[in-house]
């Protein structure tokens, strides 16, 4: 993961000196001599140097004192200087080195506690931290520091989600996770599908509409009895309420339960905002596979994701909403409801910046899931997976019209981008950031990763012709959503006119309502599956890679030159197999993964069902029946290389080698608290064209070589190597292994 850390002070070498040391390099800003204190204790002069310079600005400390308040939180494995190039890049405002030397025993103290438990002294200042870093240095014997600054609060949440390798995901509610309807917003839509079939000629079309009408009143049945008698039938089976208490809501402090009734193979509940008012009954329909993609959230009890909610429709309905998906509150802790749930206004745009303004994480570690991209802020776009619209009326079977439902596609874009994400941060930013001195530059900071460089997003658009007529708006729209929370009553002509009026809606109005017009839709008008999946290919390849136990990820850039063009990698157990280039990402993705579908085709498969434990018969099963999923294993954090075999055949030892290759690899990551960070590196070594070639692999846990292995054979080199990791991982006594390990049990 990371180079030896280089000792705090007197490391090896002299180098050319920067603007630290007590006597700075000709050029290199001037510094200014200032008392640092720790709370009230004098810790020492300290000589301050600005970045650039004339940089005045540089020199943050008021009064020309330095007073520390606090130690930052400590870190497991990441020292301060790199979650501080995450979550404020290029942020080192100077430079801090002793005056006094020998230093005074109490600065040297913060020193060495700041540089061995990776922690940083924090200088508040208003609504900013100031961090200072203690770096090593190759000259001077000095405490050295760097300054960096960063919004308040923001680095003690950062520092615990990057130990427990965790980002942030941001869920909206309305036709991306759930449609909900009362009597009225049902009764609105049957009238307005009524009216459209009687001056209507395509009988097709009448036919679609027809049945989306029956759909409509099938449900509205179930609401109205539920209104009047607390029960509903069925399936011929009479389902009572269920008292739920929920957390108070508008401040109240009195306990509050609501009648719920869940039917899980409808995929829908039924509930009452307000207890006491009947009609704030609503029929709500869950997303298919939002089980399993919540499931994936929380597997074993690990956190992947810290989860927020950010919505248009009103607050009440939101937070019931909310409560419905996720009951046992093993998403989002109910006491932290209140901050986790953001409610956007009309006319607003959706931010991430809104989304945390809890501080509790920077918008470069969250990722939003969400079936539309102009309601969200232009610097937050490239980091939003769009889902198509969940219309359940209009098109029931569009979401099982894939062999992957939207929200496991979901689920594997979320499981990409947060293995791309910490790759980066572990094998680029770490890295780079263990080889800095103090006397570095502001610009020898490593580039930090951005989720929105792992989202490569999906085409789920198509263009219906122009006969098409869009669907009719499902679920309630804001207004009738806030009146009905208010107990009053809705009068039927108060909206008739206007949503028979218009059948689309603009970016402002997504509280409960439909979601733009035809042309972003994905459904056929009669109410059958999606007209167009996303990208075949990238949906196949990533079935593919679950069904292998292999990570797929997509890496994307942008060309420099005046033809702007995107050019995309497809990385399969982190070797490249596929490379496409197009005028848009999405252009460069489908041909990439296109070119790397073909590569699997010829040499791939064979090779790694083996390792996956897939049998060939069941390779082309359908994964329906557990809606696209397989075990927590799959789409699983493992980076493990795999190489295609030498022939079209695969020989008895080749096989056997295979099954021990798996199982000694299944062992290696029961040993580990997260199988992520264990990697494969190979090397093809070639003295001479004459000689063959041998292989060299070596296995790595975080930064750490386990086992090494060579041999002519490819596979007998990674065995060769996974054995040695294996019986490493058993022996070892080495505290920076020991630490990434589960705890040993003790019998009895």
């Amino acid at each position: 993961m990371a180079a030896p850390r280089p000792p705090p002070l007197g490391g090896p070498g002299g180098g050319p000196g920067g603007s630290g040391g007590a006597a700075p390099a000709a050029g290199a800003p001037a510094g200014v001599s200032m008392r640092m204190f720790h709370g009230e204790v004098f810790l020492g002069e300290m000589e301050v140097f600005p970045m650039k310079q004339g940089g005045e600005g540089g020199l943050p400390f008021p009064s020309n004192e330095i007073r520390v308040s606090h130690l930052s939180p400590p870190s497991e494995r990441c020292p301060p200087l790199a979650i501080l190039q995450t979550i404020a890049p290029f942020s080192v405002r100077c430079k801090l080195q002793s005056k006094l030397m020998p230093p005074l025993p109490s600065l040297h103290r913060l020193y060495l506690v700041c540089f061995n438990e990776f922690k940083s002294a924090v200088v508040v200042v208003g609504d900013e931290e100031l961090h200072l870093v203690a770096m090593p240095t190759k000259s001077e014997k000095a405490p050295c520091f760097w300054c960096c600054s960063a919004r308040s609060g923001l680095y003690a949440s950062s520092v615990r989600m990057l130990n427990l390798r965790c980002l942030a995901i941001v869920f909206d509610l309305d036709e991306t996770l759930i449609v909900a309807n009362t009597m009225k917003s049902f009764e609105d839509r049957i009238e307005m599908l009524s009216r459209r079939m009687d001056v209507e000629d395509d009988p097709v079309r009448i036919a679609g509409m027809s049945a989306e009408i029956k759909r409509y009143i099938e449900d509205k049945e179930l609401l109205k009895e539920f209104i009047d008698t607390d029960t509903v039938t069925d399936n011929g089976k009479i389902v009572g309420t269920q008292k739920e208490e929920v957390q108070p809501v508008s401040g109240g402090q009195e306990r509050v339960f609501r009648p719920v009734i869940r039917l899980p193979e409808r995929n829908a509940i039924l509930t009452r905002i307000n207890p006491e008012i009947r009609d704030t009954s609503v029929f709500v329909k869950l997303r298919p596979a939002w089980e399993e993609l919540r499931s994936y959230l929380t597997a074993k009890g690990r956190k992947r994701f810290e989860v927020y909610v950010c919505t248009m429709a009103e607050r009440d309905y939101a937070l019931e909403m909310w409560r419905l998906l996720d009951p046992e509150g093993n998403l989002i802790n109910p006491q932290q409801l209140s901050e986790r749930i953001t409610c956007v206004k009309s006319g607003s745009k959706k931010s991430l910046q809104n989304v945390f303004r809890d501080r509790g994480c920077h918008p470069k570690m969250a990722m939003v899931i969400d079936d539309r991209l102009n309601v969200w802020d232009d610097k937050d776009q490239h980091r939003v997976h769009v889902v198509p619209a969940y219309i359940p009326y209009y098109a029931p079977q569009a979401e099982m019209a894939n062999a992957v439902p939207v929200l496991c596609v979901a689920r594997n874009v979320a499981c990409n981008v947060r293995g791309g994400f910490f790759r980066e941060f572990d094998e680029n930013l770490l890295r780079k950031v263990f080889e800095l001195f103090y006397e570095n530059g502001l610009l020898d900071l490593p580039y930090a990763p951005d989720v929105g460089d792992y989202l490569v997003c999906e085409d789920t658009n198509f263009v219906p012709s122009n006969k098409d007529q869009a669907p009719i708006p499902e679920g309630m729209r804001g207004a009738e959503v806030e009146k009905r929370l208010n107990g009053q009553l809705y009068r039927g002509e108060q909206r008739e006119g206007q949503q028979m009026s218009s059948s689309t809606r603009s970016p402002d109005d997504e509280g409960m309502s439909f979601r733009g017009t035809g042309a972003g839709r994905n459904v056929q008008p009669n109410g059958g599956a999606l007209a167009i999946a996303p990208s075949v290919f990238v949906t196949v390849l990533q079935e593919i890679g679950r069904l292998c136990d292999s990570k797929v990820e997509f890496r994307s850039t942008v060309s420099n030159g005046k033809s702007m063009q995107f050019s995309v990698e497809v990385l399969f157990s982190n070797e490249k197999i596929g490379v496409g280039i197009g005028k848009t990402r999405d252009e460069a993705q489908v041909q990439a993964a296109e070119k790397a579908l073909q590569n699997l085709e010829s040499s791939y498969l064979s090779f790694v069902a083996p390792i996956a434990g897939v049998p060939n018969k069941d390779s082309r099963k359908s994964p329906g029946s557990g809606n696209g999923f397989l075990e927590d294993v799959t789409c699983s954090d493992v980076d493990i290389s795999m190489h295609e075999p030498s022939g079209s055949t695969l020989k008895q030892d080749h096989s056997n080698n295979l099954d021990k290759l798996s199982s000694v690899m299944s062992l290696i990551r029961e040993h580990c608290l997260d199988d992520q960070q264990v990697v494969f590196r190979d090397q093809v070594q070639n003295s001479s064209p004459a000689r063959i070639e041998e292989y060299h692999f070596q296995v790595e846990l975080a930064g750490q070589i386990l086992g090494r292995g060579s041999g002519s054979d490819r596979d007998i080199a990674k065995l060769l190597a996974a054995e040695e990791a294996l019986k490493t991982l058993k022996s070892t006594s080495d505290p920076q292994i020991k630490k990434y390990l589960r705890p040993v049990r003790c019998n009895g």
